[in-house]
C-alpha cells in the first residue's frame, strides 16, 4: 500500500505521513530490502531487538529498561534518512511503542517565528501534530547555527526539549542534517547530546549501489536501459563518487539522472517516423542516460 501524505493547510513547511497497514514483519522487511545502508539496518535491527526486550519485560512485571528513543540521523543529503524515518515510526507503532505511528516532517520553517514570543507556540502546534508518533525534523542545526544573533531558533529547541522529556513514551524526535553541523547542534546545548543518545550515520552510496537504485527507479516506470546504458550510467556515478562535488546528492543525483533521461527519450522517440513499439517506448539507451 503506497503511503498516505498530506500536507498541513496551514503551514506548508510541515508533512504528515499516516500510518498504513503493513504488518511488523513486511515493514521490517521493506526496510532491510532498501539498497546500501548496512550499517544502518544493523544499528537499527539492535535498536527494535531491544525494544522489543523491553515491551516483553513489561509485560511480564520486570523493571523497565529506561531507553530514549530519539535520535540523530546524520549523513549527506540522498542518503535515504526521510525514507527510513518514515519505516521507523510504522516500526514502533506495530511494537506499540507509539499510539498512532505517524510522522511529522518538518524544517526551521516549521518550527521558528519571526516575532517574539511566537516560536513557542508555532513549535508547539508541531509537536501536538506529531505526538503518539515520531517527528523528524529536517537540517535540524539551523535551529542553533544562528545562536547569538537575534534568532529565535533556541527557542523552539528548548520547547522541544520540554516535550522530549515530558512525553517520552509517546513521542519520538528525529533530527537529521549534515554531520559536522549536527555535531554542532549536539553541542549548542547541553539537554540536547543528553536526549538524543542515538546517533545512527548514514554513508555517502557506492556507484553500484547507485545503480541499483538507478535500475529500481526505472522499473517503477517499466523502463528497460540497455547493457550500454547501465555501463554508461556506473561510469558516470563511479566518477562522481570519486570527486565528491560540494552539489553530490547520492540517490537525488540519481532521480536527477533519471529525469534527464525520460527527457532525452523522448525527444528521441518523437523523433521516430511510423508506429512505435513497446520496445521502443520503455527502451533506454546509452545516449538517454549521457550527461
Amino acid at each position: 500500500m503506497s503511503v498516505a501524505s498530506q500536507r498541513e493547510e496551514t503551514d506548508t513547511s510541515v508533512d504528515i505521513i499516516e500510518q498504513t497497514d503493513e504488518t511488523l514483519e513486511e515493514l521490517i522487511d521493506e526496510l532491510n530490502s532498501l539498497i546500501g545502508l548496512n550499517r544502518v539496518k544493523e544499528e537499527l535491527s539492535t535498536l527494535i531487538n531491544l525494544v522489543k526486550v523491553r515491551k516483553l519485560r513489561r509485560e511480564r512485571g520486570l523493571p523497565e529498561l529506561q531507553l530514549s528513543l530519539h535520535m540523530i540521523f546524520s549523513g549527506n543529503p540522498g542518503t535515504g534518512k526521510t525514507t527510513v524515518a518514515r519505516l521507523l515510526s510504522k516500526i514502533y507503532a506495530k511494537l506499540g511503542i507509539l499510539s498512532k505511528g505517524h510522522l511529522v516532517e518538518t524544517d526551521r520553517t516549521g518550527l521558528v517565528s519571526g516575532y517574539v514570543g511566537q516560536t513557542a507556540i508555532k513549535t508547539q502546534k508541531v509537536i501536538d501534530q506529531a505526538m503518539g508518533g515520531v517527528l523528524f525534523i529536517d537540517e535540524a542545526y539551523t535551529l542553533t547555527s544562528a545562536v547569538g544573533s537575534n534568532d529565535f531558533g533556541m527557542e523552539a529547541v528548548n520547547t522541544l526539549l520540554k516535550a522530549m522529556e515530558d512525553h517520552r513514551d509517546d513521542f519520538i524526535v528525529i533530527a537529521a542534517g549534515y554531520p559536522e553541523e549536527m555535531d554542532q547542534f549536539l553541542a549548542s546545548n547541553p539537554g540536547l547530546d543528553s536526549r538524543f543518545r542515538t546517533k545512527i550515520y548514514f554513508e555517502d552510496y557506492e556507484p553500484f549501489e547507485l545503480l541499483s537504485i538507478f535500475r529500481s527507479m526505472c522499473s517503477g516506470y517499466a523502463l528497460e536501459p540497455t547493457p550500454e546504458a547501465e555501463a554508461q550510467v556506473l561510469s558516470y556515478f563511479t566518477e562522481r563518487c570519486a570527486e565528491r562535488p560540494e552539489n553530490f546528492a547520492n540517490a537525488r543525483d540519481v532521480r536527477n539522472l533519471v529525469d534527464t533521461a525520460l527527457m532525452k527519450q523522448a525527444d528521441r522517440i518523437a523523433s521516430i517516423n511510423g508506429d512505435i513499439s513497446n520496445d521502443e517506448l520503455t527502451s533506454l539507451t546509452k545516449e538517454d542516460v549521457t550527461l
